[in-house]
């Protein structure tokens, strides 16, 4: 999947996602569990990157990361936007800019395939009611039995990190992609070409991703391998 073109890598994507957004409120009980699922990992999120949050270099892509490619969001408006707009949006915007939303694209619908499995063994295993403790969601994390999907999960964001990076470093890229905002706008694709700006803008303001990806990779690695170890605090990143 990863060499076919962009083009083609998408359309790949916008299926997964259009199978995956039909099937997924079948189960009330399900859609409930995940909206307390995605509230308990969005502040887990926030205290494991308040550092880089707090860092004026870093606060502009850990917002990105945590609201647009690894959090709660529901990108339900872009996607359609996207699978309606596919014939256009392949002409209209440059293969760099359809390579970074087929990854986003990816990396989110990922995400939410882990979760809403994560969520079904709660409510159906752990019999988790109106709250989620630390040890019921260890031990769910556990029983989902993904380790190999959930290390490919953040070998997505490094990789969706590092060519946004790579991208932002190409000034004629990036003014390319401001010149589409006004075509992006009159088709209807503004919640793309929104998402593509802001993820350029805070990588550019960054100005160098490696530290911010390294620090990313490294805590959701330990954090994963913790929980399968059965650390009693997976969480507590000042421990080695």
């Amino acid at each position: 999947m990863a060499n076919a073109p962009a083009a083609e890598l998408l359309r790949q994507e916008i299926e997964r996602t259009k199978a995956y957004r039909e099937g997924r409120g079948a189960d009330p009980r399900l859609a409930a569990a995940m909206k307390l699922l995605n509230a308990w990992q969005a502040e887990r999120l926030a205290r494991t990157y308040a550092d880089l949050r707090a860092d004026p270099r870093y606060k502009p892509a850990t917002e990105f990361f945590l609201s647009d490619l690894y959090g709660p969001k529901d990108f339900t408006e872009r996607d359609e936007s996207v699978e309606k707009l596919y014939p256009y949006a392949i002409r209209v915007l440059s293969e760099h800019a359809l390579q970074t939303i087929a990854q986003a694209m990816e990396l989110n619908v990922m995400t939410h395939e882990l979760d809403h499995v994560l969520a079904g063994v709660l409510v159906d295993r752990l019999k988790v009611g109106r709250r989620i403790t630390e040890a019921e969601y260890c031990e769910g994390y556990r029983l989902c039995d993904n380790f190999d999907r959930r290390k490919h999960q953040i070998a997505l964001i490094r990789r969706l990190g590092e060519d946004l990076d790579a991208v932002v470093a190409k000034p004629m890229i990036y003014a390319a992609l401001r010149l589409a905002r006004r075509p992006a706008q009159l088709a209807g694709l503004h919640e793309l070409q929104d998402f593509l700006e802001r993820g350029f803008r805070a990588y550019r303001h960054m100005n160098g991703a490696k530290e911010f990806l390294d620090a990313v990779e490294t805590r959701e690695t330990r954090i994963l391998e913790r929980i399968y170890a059965r650390d009693p605090k997976p969480f507590r990143l000042d421990r080695r």
